[in-house]
C-alpha cells in the first residue's frame, strides 16, 4: 500500500486526505478504486447511498474524508502471545514489521497493533511490558509513513504510542481510563471509542433490555467526555463492541441495527473478523471463519461502517473490490492482465490411461 502522505493522480479514489501542513493533497490506497456509483437500497430499511461524502476523520496531520460504502481496511497486527483469533506468532521486530508490511501491501489503509489481548482466560500484562513490546514496531511503521493504530485502553501506553508515531488509539475499554482522552487530545491522534460494560479482561454480561439503545447512550456519553478533555469531534470513531460484554445473540442483534449508530454522526468501526458470534453461528474455529467474516463485512458496510478491522486483509480487499464493481455504475476497473492466460483457466493436466 502506498504511504498516506503521497500525492497521486486525479483517478477515482475511495477516500481522500487533507494534509494540514499544505493545501489539498489527494490520497489513495492500493485498492482505492473499489467503489463507484450509487448504493443500492436492498435491505429492509434505507442504507446510506454509496460514494456520497460521509464525514471527516482527523488523524494527527491527516484529515480523511470518508465516503459511504467505501470503507477503509484496518489490518490487524497482533504481537502478543494470547490473541483471541490469530494463530500467528510474530517473534522479534523483523518478523513483526514484515507481517505488517504484508498487510499494508495487501490493501490495509490502517495497521492496528495489539499487544494486550481482550480474552479473559489469560493474565494482564503490566503497562511497562505493553509499552516495551509495542513502541519499537509503532516507530518502525511510522517511519515508513504508514498509518498506525494501537489497540490499548491504558493512557500511559497510548501516550508512548503517540510519541512513537501512532495516529489512532483504538480504545477497547470505552475510556475506562479517562486520562486516555487527555492524552489523545494533547497528541492530536484519532480515538476509537468502543462500547463495553465489562472491565478490561473481565467476563461480564449485563443482560441488556435493549443492547443497541445502551450502546447509543454509552457512546454519546463517552463522546461528550472525550470532547470535554480536549479531543475534537473529528478525531472520534465509534465501535459498537461486538462480543465485548455481549452474548452472541446480542452481537447479532446489534449488527442488524448497526445503521442506527449513524445518528451519532461519527465514523463507525466494524470489528467482526473471526468473532465468537460467527463461530457460534457456523461452528467454525477462529481461524476458519473467513466466510462468516465476509458476510458480516458485507452487511456492516451496507449499514454504514466506514472502517473494517480484519485479519484477512487480502481476501477482504478482494471481496470489497468485487462488491464495489457489482454495486457501481459504468465500466469496472480491472486489475488483471488480459494477456495473462492463467487468469482464464488452470493448465491442463495429462490424462493417465
Amino acid at each position: 500500500m502506498r504511504a498516506l502522505c503521497e500525492t497521486t493522480s486525479d483517478e477515482g479514489r475511495s477516500w481522500q486526505a487533507v494534509d494540514n501542513r499544505n493545501d489539498l493533497n489527494p490520497i489513495r490506497a492500493t485498492h482505492d478504486r473499489l467503489l463507484e456509483g450509487v448504493y443500492a437500497r436492498h435491505h429492509a430499511f434505507a442504507f446510506p447511498r454509496r460514494g456520497r461524502f460521509a464525514m471527516r476523520l482527523q488523524l494527527k496531520d491527516r484529515l480523511l474524508e470518508l465516503r459511504n460504502g467505501e470503507p477503509l481496511i484496518m489490518g490487524i497486527v497482533n504481537i502478543g502471545g494470547d490473541s483471541v483469533a490469530d494463530p500467528l506468532s510474530l517473534v522479534g521486530l523483523e518478523a513483526q514489521v514484515e507481517f505488517a508490511m504484508r498487510q499494508s501491501d495487501a490493501g490495509a489503509h490502517i495497521l492496528d497493533i495489539g499487544v494486550q489481548s481482550g480474552r479473559t482466560d489469560t493474565s494482564l500484562l503490566s503497562q511497562e511490558q505493553e509499552i516495551e513490546r509495542l513502541v519499537p514496531l509503532v516507530g518502525a511503521l511510522a517511519e515508513r509513513e504508514l498509518v498506525v493504530s494501537v489497540d490499548t485502553w491504558r493512557a500511559g501506553v497510548a501516550e508512548a504510542a503517540i510519541a512513537a508515531g501512532a495516529a489512532l488509539i483504538n480504545d477497547v475499554g470505552g475510556l475506562v481510563d479517562e486520562r486516555l482522552a487527555d492524552v489523545v487530545g494533547a497528541g492530536g491522534a484519532g480515538l476509537v471509542v468502543m462500547h463495553t460494560r465489562a472491565a478490561p479482561k473481565q467476563a461480564h454480561f449485563p443482560g441488556y433490555e435493549d443492547a443497541t439503545a445502551d450502546i447509543l447512550a454509552f457512546l454519546e456519553q463517552r463522546i461528550e467526555l472525550a470532547l470535554s478533555r480536549g479531543v475534537a469531534r473529528e478525531q472520534v470513531v465509534i465501535d459498537p463492541g461486538l462480543d465485548y460484554a455481549k452474548t452472541p445473540q446480542e452481537s447479532i442483534e446489534v449488527l442488524r441495527r448497526l445503521g442506527e449508530l449513524r445518528q451519532l454522526d461519527r465514523p463507525i468501526l466494524l470489528a467482526v473478523s473471526r468473532k465468537y458470534f460467527i463461530g457460534m453461528l457456523t461452528g467454525a474455529q477462529p481461524d476458519e471463519r473467513l466466510a462468516g467474516t465476509l458476510a458480516a463485512v458485507d452487511y456492516g458496510v451496507g449499514a454504514g461502517a466506514h472502517i473494517v478491522r480484519v485479519h484477512d486483509v487480502a481476501q477482504v480487499a478482494e471481496f470489497l473490490r468485487v462488491r464495489g464493481a457489482l454495486r457501481g455504475e459504468g465500466m469496472a476497473e480491472f486489475e488483471g492482465d488480459p494477456d495473462d492466460e492463467t487468469l482464464k483457466w488452470l493448465a491442463p493436466k495429462p490424462i493417465r490411461l
